[in-house]
């Protein structure tokens, strides 16, 4: 019995000791303040904001001349390289002239003859003249008589009845030789303008006609583009220029390749009445085309700048955050800590918004980690550096 009394003590002793090690080793521990989080933050800029607009537009020749036959016969030779330079007045195509040149000489001869019979009725009309002189004072004398007087008159008469009627017939021959020489002419299809000439949508041997086109022949430089305003756009733009002589837009073209034409262009006019079904106004403009590069059909970006916004409040777009339709933006104030401030946006330029009410210049807002920040939180704010900037807006056109 002494021996398990012994037994207790020593693990009673056992316990007395243990117990202050297993009290402080499971003493809480401090809790570890967690550091502020990073975000990148952007001042509120207050410039003068080129206001863009862009759309789509399609080149046009500054004149189509549509290149149709005026005569009908078979193709005989065509004469230009198929989309060559071509100049005015140059030979496209040939028709065989074999038949209009028959016209013509048939015609000549009708004329020929048209001014034999006209030489022996003048002939004829000066013996009658002549006898009507001759007879006129022995009537007078009783010499002949009347009768033979009357006669030589009327003959005469019919004599000039006759040049009158020789001389129509040979009008209309010289007529009839004016238009066969003018046919034969036509077998010769020529340019009406400077320009680069079409693929010939005829072949050698084929029979045409005045409804049969050729080709088409397109003067490209300059250049017309043709792009859809809409009634909004255009009304806001008058709205701003009222002058209606200042209304030329300088436009920029932005080519299929992405690459940007290097050549300025203006707006030479707008259409006289909007699209029904689209809604849009018809503009077009003209751009220099030196070397001929730019040609017909192509699409094209055309760009402007319809507005300058004075003294805009100006952020990266990736700094304000929607929704539902409201804007919002991370203003991190003078002590690092965030307020969350809803604002109004007005136009986009480029990766910058215009902020028409909601900042100040100069405040700091987070450009870069908006997502993890809460209203009235500490942060620790870095500026955005250069690299990590937006791209620009694009460059105004150079005059």
């Amino acid at each position: 019995m002494k021996t398990a009394m012994n037994r207790n003590q020593k693990i009673w002793r056992i316990v007395l000791v243990a117990a202050p090690i297993v009290f402080f080793g499971c003493k809480k521990a401090e809790p570890v303040k967690s550091a502020a989080p990073e975000v990148t933050v952007v001042s509120v800029e207050q410039k003068d904001a080129p206001i863009w607009k862009e759309w789509i537009g399609i080149l046009e020749g500054l004149v189509n001349a549509q290149i149709k036959p005026q005569v009908t016969g078979y193709l005989l030779r065509q004469t230009y390289k198929d989309g060559a330079f071509v100049k005015k007045d140059q030979l496209l195509f040939e028709i065989d002239p074999r038949t209009f040149q028959a016209v013509l000489d048939q015609t000549k001869g009708q004329l020929a003859n048209a001014e034999g019979q006209l030489a022996q009725g003048q002939a004829n009309q000066i013996k009658a003249q002549n006898d009507v002189n001759r007879y006129t004072p022995l009537a007078k004398e009783q010499a002949i008589p009347q009768q033979d007087l009357d006669n030589a008159i009327q003959a005469n008469l019919a004599a000039k009845a006759q040049v009158d009627a020789a001389k129509a017939q040979v009008e209309a021959a010289k007529a009839q030789v004016a238009s066969a020489q003018l046919n034969l002419g036509f077998t010769k299809v020529l340019s009406l303008i400077d320009g680069i000439a079409g693929i010939a949508q005829a072949q050698i041997g084929d029979l045409v006609s005045p409804s049969i086109l050729l080709t088409t022949v397109s003067t490209v430089d300059p250049i017309k583009i043709y792009f859809p305003v809409s009634e909004r756009e255009y009304l806001d733009y008058v709205k701003e220029h009222p002058d209606e002589d200042k209304r030329h837009l300088r436009l920029q073209m932005i080519l299929a390749n992405g690459s940007v034409y290097p050549h300025e262009g203006q707006t030479t006019l707008v259409d006289r009445q909007v699209d029904v079904k689209t809604g849009t106004l018809r503009v077009q403009g003209v751009f220099p085309n030196p070397g001929n590069v730019l040609r017909p059909g192509e699409y094209a970006r055309i760009r402007t700048i319809i507005a300058t916004r004075k003294d805009a409040l100006v952020v990266p777009q990736k700094a304000v955050s929607e929704l539902q339709g409201n804007y919002q933006v991370a203003v991190v104030g003078s002590d690092n800590k965030v307020q969350i401030r809803p604002v109004k946006v007005g136009e986009r330029i480029g990766t910058d918004w215009i902020i028409a009410e909601g900042l100040k210049p100069g405040e700091r807002v987070v450009a870069e980690g908006i997502q993890k920040v809460r209203d009235g939180m500490a942060v620790n704010p870095k500026p955005l550096t250069a690299t990590a900037a937006a791209q620009p807006a694009p460059a105004a056109p150079t005059r």
